[in-house]
């Protein structure tokens, strides 16, 4: 039930940002961006822990893009919830 937090957390922050400036589609993409950002982090120390032997130094660029380390859908829907809410009401509000 953790991506209904993430969602939630999303929308309050781009309430605030929206509200204020009038730009939802800038609260949408910090919103998303902040959760996207956490996700590829854990994706790194997963690597780390998996492949590369405790070390961030053992650590290709691309590893939080290996799929290896995406192991369940809790990890997808962390940062897909946030996106796909946010940007819903970027739309909603784009239209008033």
């Amino acid at each position: 039930m953790m991506y209904l937090e993430h969602a939630l957390a999303a929308i309050v922050f781009q309430a605030i940002i929206g509200c204020s400036t009038g730009r939802w589609w800038t609260g949408a993409a910090l919103a998303s961006g902040y959760f996207i950002g956490r996700e590829i982090a854990q994706a790194e120390y997963r690597w780390i822990e998996m492949f590369g032997a405790g070390l961030r130094a053992n650590m290709p660029w691309w590893a939080p893009f290996d799929r290896r380390v995406w192991l369940t859908l809790d990890q997808y829907v962390d940062w897909i919830g946030p996106v796909v809410t946010t940007s819903g009401l970027a739309a909603f509000m784009s239209r008033k």
